[in-house]
């Protein structure tokens, strides 16, 4: 049986969602900025402002049943929007991972310490990715 890629986050919404019926899912999203180092070669800057590129960084961490989430990606982009707007950060991507089966808040927070560190040592591995429109996207 092969498994279906996830090519958008409404699509991750609902497998969770059916999932749930099973055993209880948390979502588990670290949105991250992008931005370019100071070193960047002219060839780099140029494909940053073109939208590819640049070093990625945490700048906050959430987690989310999917009953939470009824909204769909539009309601969760404008949350995390409106939560970073008084810092002057904006967000670029989404990195995405469940857990699943009951957990407690120490499970979810050392689930999330866990994904942050892996993005600030740049393994997305495991982490599914989303563009500010939801849609899945893919790193490298």
């Amino acid at each position: 049986m092969s498994e279906k890629l996830i090519t958008s986050f409404d699509e991750l919404l609902q497998a969770a969602l059916q999932q749930g019926d099973v055993q209880p899912q948390r979502l588990l999203l670290v949105f991250a900025g992008a931005s370019l180092g100071a070193d960047a070669t002219p060839a780099q800057r140029a494909a940053f402002e073109a939208g590819a590129g640049g070093e990625l960084a945490p700048l906050m961490c959430v987690d989310k049943t999917p009953e939470e989430l009824a909204g769909g990606f539009a309601a969760l982009a404008a949350e995390a929007s409106a939560m970073l707007s008084p810092t002057g950060q904006d967000w670029a991507l989404v990195f995405a991972a469940a857990l699943s089966g009951p957990v407690d808040d120490t499970r979810v927070d050392a689930a999330l310490n866990r994904m942050v560190e892996a993005l600030r040592q740049g393994q997305a591995a495991g982490f599914i990715p989303f563009d500010r429109s939801g849609k899945a996207v893919k790193l490298g």
